[in-house]
């Protein structure tokens, strides 16, 4: 609400009453159909565990208990990829390419049709709010399915004067951050060229890729082309190790990353690995700099900071310095944390309560350091993995909160004056996953892109994913690239 009052020389003078609130404008929960307990996913049923063990997987909003799903051992695992063999060697491989396009284009036809059921699964299971899940992360996933499909009978195209074979089986272990997205992401073009796979998601985020299996299962996709095991470490090692995979395709930790690679040096198994990331988002003083803020907080707070290419580091040119953080600190405090299904909420819950503690001992260590830092003045709810948007200014290049990737809604800020400079300080970081430039010149746009070290550089934009361009790393961010068709190179041997 706006008020007028007149100021000394007589004009008019409008001030805002700010403290009025959203109405909630809760999403309804009726639409998600999750059973109390889930089984594992092995050549085209569900089938229980031999250990006959559950873990309970959680909602990080309120800490309820929303399923229990299966814990898969060794056993488990060579049973699915037994499955899938028997499913390459038997159907999959043999059949052709424009078959194999039907059932991914059914795929992704059934994702779209139960869109609201996915992003209200996807909220409950891993606490981001409605509208990310709603907006991007299921619609995004159906497109990949349908990109995909539109290869599966045109690999010759792909891949002029080559002849390309499928690897045969794949083992893919997806994080928490984009359940059913990185399924899809992982899933469709190693259907498209020929594969068959064995799916293991983040024991804290199961719920989608198991409503997948159900998708799946309804599509009367050929018995063990797909299969999905439920569990901690011990079954994505138990994949990773199992002789009968051949390609392995791991997106998480670069901790996690590294331990991989020891496994399969020396075997035959080809990866892709898709790891951390500590992205620069530079703004220079020629910048729109209203959209530059926008970009920022998209790029770091909307999602919590849970993506790998989150920008949680900012530089900005020093002339602008001052009105960047002023921007920036005012935006924040207009950003809503809260329930996750409520549509009004910017930022929901933490994962879990493991990663937020992670994150408050990353806010630790930027005081201890001596950085000056600035939260948001919002309330957090009682209850849930919460995390108020965090500004950290007065940063060193050396600081650990500026160098370690911490996942979670943080951001550093650092000033530069040349473009040198800055080049400098963002490729100087063990990661090159992503980076963001914000400028009004072309010219220096390019300059940037040719020089710094991130598999993606987004010029006035962040966060932007499409399934026809490739993404990935370098350096300790990984290698190999998925999305677009770089992403079917991953799941072929060319002839």
């Amino acid at each position: 609400m706006a008020t007028t009052s007149k100021t000394k020389n007589n004009t008019l003078k409008l001030k805002f009453d700010t403290s009025w609130n959203y109405a909630p404008a809760p999403e309804s929960k009726s639409i998600a159909a999750i059973k109390d307990k889930y089984d594992l996913f092995i050549n085209g049923a569900f089938v229980k565990s031999s250990s006959k063990k559950h873990f309970k997987t959680i909602n990080p909003a309120n800490e309820e208990v929303l399923s229990e799903v299966a814990d898969a051992n060794a056993t488990d695992v060579d049973k699915a990829v037994k499955a899938a063999r028997t499913a390459y060697d038997k159907v999959w491989k043999k059949m052709s390419g424009k078959e194999r396009g039907k059932y991914i284009y059914r795929i992704a036809r059934m994702v779209q049709e139960r869109a609201r059921e996915f992003a209200v699964i996807e909220t409950l299971d891993g606490g981001k709010p409605i509208r990310e899940s709603r907006d991007f992360d299921v619609p995004t996933a159906a497109n990949h399915f349908f990109y995909y499909a539109g290869w599966a009978d045109k690999l010759e195209y792909a891949f002029p004067n080559r002849k390309a074979e499928p690897i045969g089986v794949a083992g893919q272990i997806i994080p928490w951050n984009f359940p059913l997205l990185m399924a899809a992401w992982k899933i469709a073009p190693a259907l498209a060229t020929g594969n068959t796979v064995v799916l293991k998601p983040a024991e804290t985020t199961p719920l989608t890729a198991l409503k997948l299996a159900e998708i799946i299962q309804e599509a009367d996709l050929p018995p063990g082309v797909v299969n999905i095991i439920t569990g901690a470490g011990a079954t994505g090692a138990a994949l990773v190790n199992h002789p009968g995979v051949d390609k392995i395709a791991f997106t998480g930790s670069t901790d996690v990353g590294k331990i991989i690679q020891r496994a399969i040096a020396g075997t035959n198994k080809k990866a892709t690995l898709e790891l951390g990331g500590k992205a620069a988002n530079i703004i220079f003083e020629d910048a729109p700099l209203d959209q530059a803020v926008e970009g920022v907080i998209n790029g770091i707070f909307f999602n919590q900071g849970h993506v790998c290419c989150a920008g949680s580091r900012l530089y900005v040119q020093e002339s602008v310095y001052k009105t960047v953080l002023r921007k920036l600190k005012d935006r924040i405090e207009t950003l809503i944390v809260g329930d996750p299904l409520d549509k009004n909420t910017d930022i929901g819950a933490i994962n879990s309560k493991q990663q937020l503690e992670t994150i408050h001992k990353y806010i630790k260590i930027g005081q201890q350091e001596g950085a000056e830092m600035h939260q948001s003045s919002c309330a957090l709810p009682g209850k849930g993995f919460f995390c108020r948007p965090t500004l950290f200014t007065n940063v060193a290049q050396s600081s650990r909160i500026a160098q370690e990737e911490i996942f979670g809604p943080v951001l550093t800020i650092q000033t530069f004056r040349t473009e040198d400079e800055v080049i400098e300080k963002a490729n100087n970081t063990p990661y090159g996953l992503s980076a963001g430039v914000w400028t009004d010149k072309g010219s220096k746009i390019f300059n940037m892109t040719t020089k710094m070290r991130a598999g993606v550089v987004w010029a006035n934009t962040f966060n932007k994913f499409d399934p026809t361009s490739p993404f990935g790393g370098y350096k300790e961010s990984g290698y190999g690239r998925e999305g677009g068709l770089h992403g079917l190179s991953a799941y072929v041997n060319l002839i």
